[in-house]
């Protein structure tokens, strides 16, 4: 076999500097990275996949954790490499990553959206569980289409709330598990802050950090003092830890599941005081003009099962999307569960168009083994790809419209002239359609008349 050609080597390994680069803390370090990269996109140095029919609007990035460390910069740059038609980016309870995605996916050309997750409590549902999972009344809400991590000063005050009580329910785990698992202890400052780019840790990081604490006290993933150690403090025979210990993506979530979630020594049930109600999450999302969208798990909880009262009550508090995460309602080893899955599914993407709802999909990332996007071959995902298709373009033909124009989905604009959401949401999805992504695309919307109907925006897009 032939030896590669050295100056193709050095380009490699220069290319893959630059993408660790896109990682760094600093963001300065990454902007400088990018551009370098789109630089050598632009030679034809770095070999770009063609774009496909894929799309991953649910990527978190790592201003809230991100397993595989991904910087927003790094998101839209894997967008742009592997060829992705759209990527969304999401985080728990902050905005830090919407100005450098945007900007990053202007730079490349790559269709993007942003958007924020956080817990709501939901009273009319609080007997039931809903889809978090063990917590009755508990639910995982979305805002999408966020043009700027800057919010007016109307909506200051809940974003810093959102931040302030995630940080306080995470310090008040901590100190529960650090008891627990005594004499090893972390500090939340010192151990868990650092492993972020803007001080919103998650639990993710704490499980991190925790790992990494007692792997340094104990030895390595061999030593007989750290298994014998996580096996006291799990609970766990130790031929089960040592099964578990070499896979981190399985012993974390062995850990996380026994001292964090529901039954944990770290665990507290949470009640309607703990998350902030949807209204007020909405009332952080709609002064931006962005979209509040539900979200659904797998359509077999109690609430869940009364999905079309959960929805119906949602869109009358501002709910005009729904995210779904489709890895983990088809990929199922067990046939049973697969099939059953699989309906609730296609249940829920017929109910969403009956309701006028866009899909919001994608893999998340936030856990380790979780896909860089979705099979959209898979044969399951057949009947429901051009629903997920169609929801990427819409989400993105809001943002490009509010970024250039103003005149996103939630404007005065849209609401006068598109006063039905099934006539709305045809409209942002034919403009995703037509407007190419990338910073000229964006210069050259701006150049039209705002006043212009819907009708004579779309014909002017015909032309370009």
């Amino acid at each position: 076999m032939n030896s590669p050609a050295p100056h193709r080597t050095a380009e490699n390994a220069r290319v893959r500097e630059l993408e660790a680069r896109l990682n760094d803390f600093n963001l300065a370090v990454r902007t400088a990275a990018l551009q370098e990269l789109a630089s050598l996109a632009a030679e034809g140095a770095v070999a770009l996949a063609p774009e496909a029919d894929v799309v991953n609007m649910h990527c978190h990035t790592f201003f809230s954790f991100n397993a595989y460390g991904h910087s927003p910069s790094s998101l839209a740059w894997l967008a742009k490499r592997q060829g992705f038609k759209a990527m969304g980016t999401v985080d728990f309870d902050v905005l830090d990553a919407v100005d450098e995605f945007l900007a990053a996916c202007d730079l490349l050309g790559v269709r993007g959206s942003c958007g924020i997750e956080t817990r709501v409590f939901i009273p009319e549902f609080a007997s039931r569980e809903i889809n978090s999972p063990g917590e009755p009344g508990v639910f995982y809400h979305m805002g999408i289409g966020f043009t700027t991590g800057q919010v007016p000063a109307g909506a200051g005050p809940v974003l810093a709330d959102m931040r302030q009580r995630a940080e306080q329910r995470n310090r008040d785990m901590l100190a529960r598990i650090n008891a627990h698992l005594a004499p090893l202890t972390i500090d939340y400052d010192r151990d868990v802050l650092p492993l972020t780019p803007n001080g919103n840790a998650t639990e993710r990081h704490m499980l991190l950090a925790y790992i990494r604490a007692a792997q340094a006290r104990f030895g390595d993933k061999s030593s007989a003092a750290l298994l014998a150690f996580w096996a006291e403090k799990l609970g766990l025979p130790e031929a089960q830890v040592a099964a578990a210990i070499g896979d981190y993506p399985r012993f974390s979530n062995l850990v996380r599941a026994r001292l964090m979630k529901k039954g944990g020594v770290g665990y507290v049930l949470p009640d309607r005081g703990s998350f902030p109600s949807v209204e007020e999450f909405h009332s952080l999302i709609l002064p931006c003009e962005a979209l509040p969208c539900a979200t659904w798990l797998d359509g077999t909880s109690e609430g869940e099962q009364a999905i079309r009262e959960l929805l119906e009550l949602l869109i009358n508090k501002g709910v005009v999307a729904l995210n779904i995460i489709p890895d983990r309602n088809w990929n199922i080893p067990d046939p049973e569960v697969r099939k059953l899955k699989v309906q609730k599914l296609y249940e829920v993407v017929e109910l969403a168009d009956e309701l006028a709802l866009p899909l919001n999909v994608g893999t998340e990332m936030n856990a380790f083994g979780q896909k860089l996007v979705d099979d959209f071959a898979a044969p399951e995902l057949a009947p429901v790809r051009q629903a997920f298709l169609e929801g990427a373009y819409f989400i993105y033909g809001h943002t490009v419209m509010q970024r250039a124009l103003r005149r996103g989905y939630q404007s005065a604009w849209a609401r006068e002239h598109l006063p039905e959401r099934r006539q709305r949401n045809a409209f942002y999805t034919a403009v995703g359609r037509r407007v190419p992504p990338g910073a000229q695309a964006l210069a050259r919307l701006r150049t039209l008349d705002p006043t212009l109907s819907p009708a004579a925006i779309l014909s002017a897009l015909e032309k370009w």
